[in-house]
């Protein structure tokens, strides 16, 4: 069925070209292959098109199709995306987990608002006991010691709404705006800037 299809595809071609081309311009040579019953297995069309003059392939249905002026509207559902009926991780992982995002605070050291760029996503942590052979904290939980980057605090919701996570978001503390002072400020004459000790 599938050969009769493609047989039939490429005659149409062969006949597309017939009627946009004269006959001088134009040579098809067809190749029958048959088995043992005389049946026919495949038909090749070969067809040869002097396109130096007339018309090119795209003028005559043969060439490249554009398919996106077909589908020139985006269709948007409003239906969210959930990921927890086959995502492989077990019930207990995924229902009643609460994720926190939030920005890190700043470094006080030398590296300053390095570390303030990124969303963060961590998990709560739960039930936790000491490993009686070393004294370590032990815990049978993967997701209490794992923490997620993001780039916007958008995509980070967008992540626990699909994973059925229920999160709450730490907004950012606004950073304090230090008062740039000269040097002349200390010895200003309306302002108590040094207190004696006498």
């Amino acid at each position: 069925m599938a050969l009769r299809n493609g047989i039939t595809s490429m005659l149409r071609q062969a006949a597309i070209v017939k009627q946009h081309c004269p006959a001088s311009r134009l040579s098809t040579t067809t190749t029958m292959h048959l088995d043992a019953n005389n049946n026919d297995l495949a038909t090749l069309n070969k067809t040869r098109l002097d396109t130096t003059e007339g018309k090119s392939l795209n003028e005559i249905g043969l060439g490249p199709m554009d398919r996106t002026k077909d589908f020139d509207t985006r269709i948007e559902l409003d239906v969210q995306d959930d990921l927890t009926s086959f995502n492989g991780v077990p019930k207990e992982h995924t229902k009643g987990r609460t994720v926190r995002i939030y920005v890190p605070a700043r470094n006080q050291m030398q590296s300053a608002t390095n570390n303030s760029h990124l969303w963060k996503l961590d998990f709560d942590v739960r039930e936790r006991w000491e490993n009686p052979l070393i004294g370590w904290a032990s815990t049978g939980d993967p997701l209490s010691n794992m923490q997620l980057n993001f780039k916007s605090k958008e995509s980070a919701i967008a992540f626990a709404q699909k994973n059925g996570w229920e999160f709450v978001v730490e907004e950012p503390q606004p950073a304090w705006q230090y008062k740039h002072k000269s040097y002349g400020y200390n010895f200003s004459w309306n302002k108590r800037t040094r207190v004696s000790t006498k």
